[in-house]
């Protein structure tokens, strides 16, 4: 299965769309997915406010797990890492045109309106399963 579907299906089945991209790649950098999926546990619907897509966030995640700072990097390493968000950042802003989730929908979920609106027009399968898709395939895309 290949890492769109993981992650696609992670979401169907429940998990939260950080936690569906975040934890696709997690092994990858050798990070078990249990871990990953509780460090991503409170990233989905924009960190619960309809803010910065889950989607989005989970993928920041993975780009800090590859090439993010610690105790022993230089600068280089965040210089690195910020360079590769602000790029993930674009190139999901120019597929989906934004990076907010109340955007992305449509609507605010945290609002009864706006989550009645997502739920009659079902928008969790409809938009947010690509927007994961979306992400999984721009880190391909990058190398990861």
């Amino acid at each position: 299965m290949n890492k769109t579907d993981i992650g696609s299906n992670l979401f169907k089945t429940g998990f939260n769309c950080a936690q569906a991209v975040f934890s696709t790649f997690s092994a990858d950098y050798g990070l078990d997915q249990n871990t990953a999926l509780r460090i991503a546990g409170g990233l989905g619907s924009g960190v619960r406010t309809a803010d910065v897509c889950g989607a989005v966030s989970g993928a920041v995640l993975v780009i800090g797990l590859r090439c993010g700072s610690d105790l022993d990097s230089d600068s280089s390493a965040k210089e690195l890492c910020d360079k590769e968000t602000e790029e993930f950042l674009r190139r999901f802003r120019e597929t989906n045109g934004s990076v907010v989730c109340r955007e992305l929908l449509g609507c605010n979920i945290f609002t009864q309106e706006g989550l009645s609106q997502a739920t009659t027009e079902n928008l969790f399968t409809v938009k947010c399963t690509g927007f994961v898709v979306s992400a999984i395939t721009i880190l391909e895309e990058m190398g990861y």
